[in-house]
């Protein structure tokens, strides 16, 4: 197994510990950040988010600037990415951090979209992640920090930035989504 590929299956494996931090009721006191204050379990299992959605970038730089692409990572990597957000959001559902609706939307459009991609697989056809797409990802990352550090820096002057980075999330889920299906109408037009 290649460097890269290390990398996706240790994102997958930081998933468990993650839920954990964020799930068992762990009383170690809390910590006073800017603007907000969090449980030390809930800290720490925002930066464990955070570094795992990071190494999402690096092992996708590496796969491609030492030709280390696999069918084992190009299976991996997405798998990991829509398992981590998918992982986070329901989180932030069951903390009382994000509307059930919005996560509803954001994790079908995952569903969607890799059926989609099936289907098209199927066929002989890949569907590599456009730019849409990877502005979508990114704007889910930063809204689920946002929502796991309570908005922090941005609480203390009331400004909601986590609020607004989850609805663009949305917007760009949507959009993304839509683009998806949109050029690849075909295919359900010839379809038996």
């Amino acid at each position: 197994m290649n460097l890269p590929n290390k990398i996706t299956v240790a994102r997958v494996i930081l998933i468990p510990i993650f839920l954990i931090l964020m799930l068992v009721p762990f009383n170690w006191g809390k910590v006073s950040l800017p603007g907000t204050e969090l449980e030390w379990a809930h800290l720490i299992g925002a930066l464990i988010f955070i570094i795992a959605s990071v190494t999402d970038w690096i092992d996708g730089y590496y796969a491609r600037k030492f030709n280390l692409v696999t069918n084992l990572g190009k299976f991996l990597d997405p798998l990991a990415d829509k398992l981590l957000v998918s992982a986070a959001f329901i989180v932030l559902v069951e903390m009382q951090l994000a509307p059930s609706w919005i996560v509803i939307v954001i994790i079908s459009r995952e569903f969607a979209v890799t059926g989609l991609r099936m289907i098209l697989s199927g066929q002989g056809e890949v569907v590599a992640a456009n730019m849409l797409g990877k502005i979508k990802t990114w704007t889910q990352i930063i809204a689920i920090s946002l929502l796991l550090l309570h908005n922090v820096f941005f609480e203390a002057i009331g400004f909601p930035l986590d609020t607004i980075a989850l609805w663009v999330a949305l917007f760009f889920t949507v959009w993304s989504g839509y683009e998806y299906f949109y050029k690849n109408r075909a295919i359900f037009k010839h379809s038996k």
